[in-house]
C-alpha cells in the first residue's frame, strides 16, 4: 500500500525558488521514473512560478513572440531534473554568438517553440517536465501575459520588472497589468490539498509578491488548511528591499495580499563569513535583521535554522532549506488531520 506523500507547494521565482526546489528534489520521487511497485515519494512538489520577467533572453522572447517569460520556469525545470543529465545541461546552454541567438538559452527557445506548437504555454511546461523527467510539477502563476508595475514612495510609477528592480526610490506597492488575471485550476487544487505552502526565498517585489497578486491566489492560500511559511531573504536587495527587516518583508506580503497569509517565517541563524559581509557592505547591502519580537507580536511563529550556503555569494543552502520545508510539511500534515478530526 502506497503512503500518501507530503504535499509542498513552493511559490516564487528567480534563483530563490530554484534553490529550494533543488533541495526538495532529494526528498521527492519523479512519476516518470516509476517502475513496478516502487514506494510512493515522501514529498510531492508543486512549484508556482511568477511570469513577470521582462529582461534578458526572457524579455526578448516576450516581445518578439508574445509568449510568457520562460527563464524562471526553465531554471525550476532544471532544478527538479537529474543533476548530471545531459538534457538538463542542454536546457541551461546559452548561445555566446550568432545573430539573434546570442544571449538566449536553449531551454528558453525550446519552451517558446513548444508553446507555439501546442498553442498553450502551461502545456509546453508540462511536456518539458516529461522530457526532463522532473521530480514534481511546475505551473506558471497565470497563463495571462502580464507585466509588473510599481508605485514608488515619491508617487512616481515604474513599469517593468527590470526597471523596478533597478529603482533607487523605495517601493510603495506593485501591481499586475492588465489586472484580472487568474491562476491555473491545477494551481488552486494543489494549494487546497497542500500540507505546506511556502513563499520565497527570492526577490520580494519581483519574485514573491507578483504571485499573490494573481486574482484568487491569496484567497486560495489563506483558505487552504496547509501551514503557510515564508523564507525570509538573507540580505537586503538593492532596488527592492534596502533596510528591510524580516517583519518589513512579512508586512509587504500581507499588504499586497490584503489578508493575513503567513503562519511562520523562516530565519537564518548561521553566521555569514566576514569577507562576504565586507564585499556586500561595499554595495551598502547588509543582512536582513531578524526582528523576532515584532514578528511574534504580529502573530507569526519564528522558525530558525542555519541556512547560509558556502560560496562567493550569500545564498540559501538548498539542502538546509529543504529540510526545514519538509519538517514544516510534516507539521502541516498533522494540523490538517487534527482539523479534520475536529469537524
Amino acid at each position: 500500500m502506497r503512503a500518501d506523500p507530503l504535499r509542498i507547494v513552493a511559490i516564487g521565482g528567480g534563483t530563490g525558488l530554484s534553490t529550494l526546489l533543488r533541495g526538495l528534489k532529494k526528498h521527492a520521487y519523479s512519476p516518470w521514473h516509476e517502475t513496478g511497485e516502487r514506494r510512493a515519494p515522501p514529498v510531492d512538489i508543486t512549484a508556482v512560478v511568477t511570469v513577470t520577467d521582462d529582461g534578458g533572453s526572457s524579455g526578448r522572447l516576450r516581445r518578439e513572440f508574445d509568449v510568457l517569460p520562460p527563464g524562471d520556469i526553465r531554471n525550476c525545470l532544471v532544478a527538479l531534473s537529474e543533476d548530471e543529465a545531459l538534457l538538463s545541461r542542454l536546457f541551461q546552454y546559452r548561445f555566446r554568438t550568432g545573430r539573434g541567438l546570442r544571449g538566449h538559452s536553449f531551454g528558453n527557445l525550446f519552451l517558446t517553440a513548444l508553446a507555439d506548437v501546442t498553442g498553450d504555454f502551461p502545456r509546453a511546461v508540462q511536456f518539458s517536465s516529461e522530457v526532463l523527467a522532473i521530480a514534481g510539477r511546475i505551473f506558471p502563476s497565470t497563463n495571462a501575459n502580464v507585466s509588473l508595475e510599481a508605485r514608488l514612495a515619491d508617487g512616481s510609477i515604474v513599469s517593468g520588472e527590470t526597471r523596478i528592480s533597478r529603482s533607487k526610490t523605495p517601493i510603495d506597492r506593485v501591481g499586475l497589468r492588465p489586472p484580472g488575471c487568474r491562476p491555473l485550476a491545477e494551481t488552486l487544487k494543489a494549494i487546497e490539498e497542500a500540507d505546506l505552502v511556502c513563499l520565497g526565498p527570492g526577490s520580494l517585489y519581483t519574485s514573491v509578491i507578483p504571485n499573490v497578486l494573481v486574482g484568487g491566489m491569496s484567497r486560495a492560500i489563506a483558505e487552504s488548511p496547509a501551514l503557510k511559511a515564508y523564507f525570509v531573504n538573507l540580505m537586503w536587495q538593492p532596488g527592492e528591499t534596502m533596510h528591510y527587516t524580516a517583519y518589513d518583508h512579512l508586512r509587504a506580503i500581507h499588504k499586497h495580499a490584503r489578508r493575513r497569509l503567513i503562519d511562520c517565517v523562516v530565519l537564518n541563524t548561521a553566521p555569514i563569513p566576514a569577507a562576504l559581509l565586507e564585499r556586500y557592505a561595499a554595495e551598502k547591502v547588509e543582512p536582513v535583521a531578524a526582528d523576532r519580537e515584532r514578528l511574534e507580536k504580529a502573530g507569526v511563529e519564528v522558525v530558525e535554522a542555519p541556512l547560509v550556503a558556502k560560496g562567493e555569494k550569500v545564498r540559501h543552502d538548498p539542502d538546509q532549506a529543504a529540510e526545514v520545508a519538509v519538517e514544516l510539511a510534516r507539521r502541516g500534515r498533522r494540523r490538517r488531520r487534527s482539523r479534520r478530526r475536529a469537524r
